[in-house]
């Protein structure tokens, strides 16, 4: 399965924000969107990295919280992306290796959407229960084949 079956079914919205705005305007749209990480995207659209709240921690952790005043390409991170057809094993490979939990999705050198390990992970669990409940069903049905008589 593919990253474009999960965008089909969460959406493709991306909260970005532009480099010049600082740490503390970023924490804002973080809590007030109820998610962890923004896209950092100039007046083009043109992906420059994603900020996330680790991002944000690191910063005040060394910086104090004068971190916040800081502009968000201070402290934002290099951003990997993937393509709507990328795997989704690959996908989730390539987020746990390199130990990150966002990634934008591009498309034809535009911004297409984002996942985070949140939704790669809710997609393979309902994959393997799908696959578990057709086990199930078929070993169900199996067991009620009726053999002719004298085998």
């Amino acid at each position: 399965m593919t990253i474009a079956r999960i965008l089909a079914a969460k959406g493709r919205e991306v909260v970005t924000i532009q480099p010049h705005r600082t740490l503390a305007e970023t924490a804002d749209i973080l809590v007030r969107k109820n998610i962890g990480a923004v896209v950092v995207a100039d007046v083009e659209g043109q992906v420059l990295g994603i900020l996330s709240e680790r991002d944000i921690v690191r910063a005040i952790s060394s910086r104090g919280s004068a971190a916040l005043a800081d502009a968000v390409t201070m402290h934002m991170t290099e951003v990997v992306t993937t393509s709507e057809e990328e795997h989704i094993l690959l996908a989730m490979e390539k987020m746990t290796k390199e130990r990150f939990r966002h990634l934008p999705v591009m498309s034809q050198g535009r911004l297409a959407g984002i996942v985070s390990i949140g939704d790669l992970v809710n997609y393979r669990i309902a994959e393997c229960e799908f696959e578990h409940r057709q086990m199930r069903e078929y070993i169900g049905t199996a067991g009620t084949v009726e053999l002719p008589h004298g085998r």
